[in-house]
């Protein structure tokens, strides 16, 4: 028998076929799925059943049926795409600026879900190629069933300094009318009442369809992190400053605005800068270390001081998590805090207890309440608590310009998503085509 012919022999297809199947049942745990097998034999030996019941099956010099071939094309293309993004690869979009210089607005990656291991899907009745809603604004998705979470095997643990996507803590509850801002931040802002009444109504989301975030880890279980003038400290040491991290600067100029281009060849995003004719200068300008040097060196400049935060902060208190006076922290000074991990206890107190009320009452599912100075979880006094999960903290790596784990704290590990592996496209809509092509970070692995 030559190498075609076996390679075309049924008996070859169903082992090849086989052994591939049982591997991934291996992988997904759920050994019911074994079923399967029975299908693969009909479709490569009895062939009994016709699986495929929408292909036609041509005549000699029947005329081929276009429609019928496209449908058959459309299927195969969601069920093999359905299956990639669940297993393996999601495409994602960069929305905002909060990891510039590390990534772009405009960023189209790939975003591996191997390396920490894919999540069976929590809520599998979705439309194909939807995240959470659909062009017209309305939810893709269905919570008739509902899985508890489970996470297969990946390749290895999420760690310090890795660039992660995950699931927006905050985003179980959105307001219908700005689906985009932190419901929560709101609430503390405007009060329940006058938010539910101007931004609702509101929308419920499970945990595997909270929309996507993108920030760098900087603590993980069981570390304790402080930031100290703007430099994060792990367990007391200063962790390694990326090439692509951002502070904020005040540069003052001789009274005159920098020239844009000037500013763009460096890499500085315009789009951020504000000119306060009374420095004269720019009292918020996005730099990494090296933006510093080549901006000081520009003829007009005068100085370049780092911004940092002091407290009282420039931001309400009821925007740093955990949202209390009493911890004194800002965005530049913050901790020492530790990130909670599995199996560990920790005591409460009334102290500690912002730290901590919604790892136990939402992450964790479980009833908290405060009665007469006691705690009470699922209507036992509780002096302590044992977590379930570990947590992670995550940082943009533009510091001053990040919505992350500052303001609204630590990020599960069921909401971790996996991490960006490759550029395939990136785009600026400060330009026209082809201009807007960033055609330096096209197909740029990670």
């Amino acid at each position: 028998m030559s190498v075609k012919d076996l390679i075309h022999n049924k008996w070859t297809r169903l082992v090849f076929w086989s052994l591939l199947y049982i591997a991934w049942v291996i992988w997904l745990g759920s050994y019911w799925w074994l079923l399967g097998l029975i299908v693969i034999f009909d479709s490569c030996i009895t062939r009994k059943v016709k699986w495929t019941f929408w292909k036609k099956e041509y005549k000699e010099g029947e005329k081929p049926n276009v429609l019928l071939d496209w449908l058959d094309a459309i299927i195969f293309a969601v069920v093999v795409v359905t299956f990639i993004n669940i297993f393996w690869f999601q495409s994602f979009k960069i929305p905002s600026s909060s990891m510039e210089s590390s990534l772009y607005t405009g960023d189209h990656l790939f975003v591996s879900k191997l390396k920490y291991g894919p999540r069976v899907p929590q809520t599998p009745l979705t439309i194909p190629f939807t995240h959470n809603v659909l062009p017209g604004g309305s939810e893709s998705y269905s919570t008739l069933i509902q899985n508890d979470y489970r996470r297969l095997k990946g390749l290895r643990e999420v760690r310090r300094g890795d660039v992660v996507v995950f699931g927006f803590p905050n985003g179980d509850t959105v307001m219908t009318k700005s689906p985009s801002q932190d419901y929560y931040a709101f609430v503390r802002t405007y009060g329940r009442d006058y938010v539910n009444k101007q931004f609702g109504p509101l929308k419920v989301r499970p945990t595997d369809k909270k929309d996507h975030y993108v920030k760098r880890c900087v603590a993980i279980a069981g570390d304790t992190l402080s930031v100290v003038n703007g430099v994060v400290y792990i367990d007391s040491k200063p962790q390694e400053i990326l090439p692509g991290m951002q502070n904020s600067y005040t540069v003052v100029t001789t009274g005159q605005k920098i020239n844009p281009k000037t500013l763009e060849s460096i890499g500085i995003n315009v789009r951020e800068l504000y000119f306060d004719s009374r420095l004269p200068g720019y009292p918020a300008m996005p730099l990494t270390a090296e933006m510093v040097e080549q901006v000081a060196e520009i003829a007009n400049v005068s100085s370049v001081d780092a911004n940092i935060d002091v407290y009282p902060p420039d931001e309400s208190y009821q925007l740093i998590f955990p949202y209390t006076a009493d911890f004194r922290w800002t965005r530049d000074n913050y901790g020492p805090i530790w990130i909670p991990q599995k199996g560990a206890k920790v005591e409460l107190t009334m102290d500690n207890l912002p730290l901590y009320e919604r790892i136990i009452s939402v992450y964790e599912s479980n009833e908290l309440q405060v009665k007469d100075g006691n705690i009470y979880v699922n209507g036992e006094i509780a002096h302590e608590y044992t977590f379930k999960q570990d947590y992670f903290w995550m940082m943009g790596d533009n510091r001053h310009n990040s919505l992350d784990s500052r303001y609204w704290g630590f990020v599960p590990e069921d909401h971790v998503v996996g991490t960006p592996t490759l550029i395939w496209l990136s785009t600026d809509e400060n330009h026209k085509f082809p201009k807007n092509v960033r055609w330096r970070r096209f197909l740029k692995f990670l």
